[in-house]
């Protein structure tokens, strides 16, 4: 009896450590400012460029992995209250099983990798579960574009193997710290490759305005996807792309599309 005190007690001491290591996801700050947005030489849904200015704001270091999102799901279950997916569990691409007694967990070595088939509702979710919310993309554009206005989160040197996870075969990932070369200047990884990333705001033409029903919780409109995935041409690493070829229904999970977290200054969420 005494053994099996003890087992519980360890069982429950690691669940404690790891959830407060899945809360306590490195967050980057990124300071406000003013840059502009879009291009007038890329695609169509890029133009015009703009101006747009961002507050000072905070951005998860890598990309949310496997392995958090299942911690996630062992809290919340893969469908919300009324019926949302949050996760499409059953999809032939999904890297998290559930096992007996309903707990959640990552295939064995895609611990590290970005989670992906997380629905918009589910990873603006996941996000709230956490004090957080997920960037606008005018946020996310300027975390990779920053002022001086860089092609690439790096800076204007082409991309290549050691700076992103691009042109690979479909469903091959790399971990979410890789490529610390292809990390932008204030440190956060993972923006040019490897998944599509979901942002708050729906898919409507430039210009960008915050304050123009965009940034609206609507769960019926596209979303904007930022960045290239591992199955993407070099054309769409560029900081401009707006996920103009993907998949973008917000109640569904897809191969290719993960996500970060965000949360603003006035925020109280822990880094």
């Amino acid at each position: 009896m005494k053994t099996k005190y003890l087992f519980v007690l360890s069982v429950a001491f690691c669940a404690a450590v790891t959830t407060q290591s899945w809360a306590k996801s490195q967050m980057i700050r990124i300071p406000g400012g003013t840059y502009m947005m879009g291009s007038n030489s890329s695609l169509v849904d890029e133009y015009p460029r703009h101006k747009v200015t961002v507050k000072t704001f905070y951005l998860d270091k890598t990309a949310v992995s496997n392995a958090q999102f299942s911690l996630y799901l062992n809290e919340h279950g893969h469908d919300g209250p009324n019926g949302e997916r949050m996760y499409d569990l059953l999809d032939s691409d999904s890297r998290i099983k559930m096992l007996v007694r309903l707990s959640y967990v990552a295939f064995e070595g895609h611990e590290k990798m970005p989670v992906v088939e997380a629905s918009w509702v589910g990873a603006r979710h996941y996000c709230a579960t956490l004090g957080k919310r997920m960037p606008t993309e005018a946020e996310w554009e300027y975390a990779a574009h920053g002022k001086e206005g860089r092609k690439y989160p790096w800076g204007n040197e082409a991309p290549d193997k050691t700076r992103a996870h691009y042109n690979r075969d479909w469903g091959d990932m790399s971990p979410v710290d890789a490529y610390p070369k292809g990390a932008t200047p204030e440190g956060v990884f993972g923006m040019a490759g490897n998944v599509h990333e979901w942002t708050t705001s729906e898919s409507d033409p430039y210009p960008y305005r915050g304050n123009d029903g965009r940034e609206t919780v609507n769960f019926f409109a596209d979303r904007v996807t930022r960045d290239g995935a591992h199955d993407s041409p070099v054309d769409e690493l560029i900081a401009t792309w707006r996920g103009a070829t993907v998949s973008r229904n917000p109640n569904g999970g897809h191969h290719s599309v993960g996500f970060r977290c965000a949360r603003s200054m006035k925020e109280t969420a822990s880094n």
